[in-house]
C-alpha cells in the first residue's frame, strides 16, 4: 500500500497539476492542498523526525514568500507560486537547487516550444481546439505548471520520502 501512495501521491498530482495548466492555463488549489497534505502523511508514515519535518515546512514557506515576490512582480501566475511552494515541502532544502535548475531548464524549451507553435499554421481540427488555441495567443501567457510538475517528477526519487520508503 505504501508503495502505491509514493507512486500515486506526488507524481499523480504533478501530472494532474501539468494537464490541467496546459488545458486551462490553470493549477487548481487542490492540487497544492493534496500535496501538502500528502506530505504530512508520507512523512508520518515514514516515521520522519519532527526536526526534518519542520525543515521541510520551512522549505515550503520559504519558497511560496519567494514565488509570491515573483507572482507580484508578474514573472509567475498564483497556481505556479503554491505548486511550487508545495513541491518544496516534499523536496526539502537540500534538493530545492536542482529542482530550480530543472525547472529553468524545462520552462525554457517549454517557452520555446510554445514560441514556435505561435508562429506555426494549424489547419484542421488542431485549429479549432480550445486549449490549442489559448496556447497559440500572441499575448498568452506560458503554462509553467508544467515545466514545475516536470522538474519535481525528475527530483522526486531523491527525495527523503521516496528514499526511506524503499527501506520499508
Amino acid at each position: 500500500m505504501l508503495d502505491l501512495a509514493i507512486l500515486a501521491i506526488f507524481p499523480g498530482v504533478m501530472i494532474f497539476a501539468a494537464i490541467s495548466d496546459m488545458l486551462t492555463m490553470k493549477i487548481p488549489n487542490l492540487a497544492s492542498i493534496v500535496l501538502a497534505v500528502g506530505f504530512f502523511i508520507m512523512a508520518m508514515t515514514i516515521g520522519m523526525q519532527w526536526s526534518m519535518i519542520g525543515w521541510h515546512l520551512l522549505a515550503g514557506a520559504l519558497m511560496l514568500v519567494l514565488c509570491f515576490v515573483m507572482f507580484n512582480l508578474g514573472w509567475i501566475g498564483g497556481g505556479d507560486a503554491k505548486l511550487a511552494a508545495a513541491t518544496a515541502l516534499w523536496l526539502g532544502f537540500g534538493l530545492l537547487p536542482s529542482y530550480g535548475v530543472f525547472a529553468s531548464i524545462f520552462g525554457g524549451v517549454l517557452t520555446l516550444a510554445i514560441l514556435q507553435l505561435r508562429q506555426m499554421a494549424l489547419e484542421g481540427p488542431l485549429s479549432t481546439t480550445p486549449w490549442l488555441a489559448r496556447l497559440r495567443e500572441k499575448s498568452g501567457g506560458i503554462p509553467y505548471g508544467i515545466a514545475l510538475a516536470a522538474a519535481g517528477l525528475v527530483v522526486y526519487p531523491d527525495t527523503a520520502i521516496w528514499i526511506a520508503a524503499r527501506t520499508f
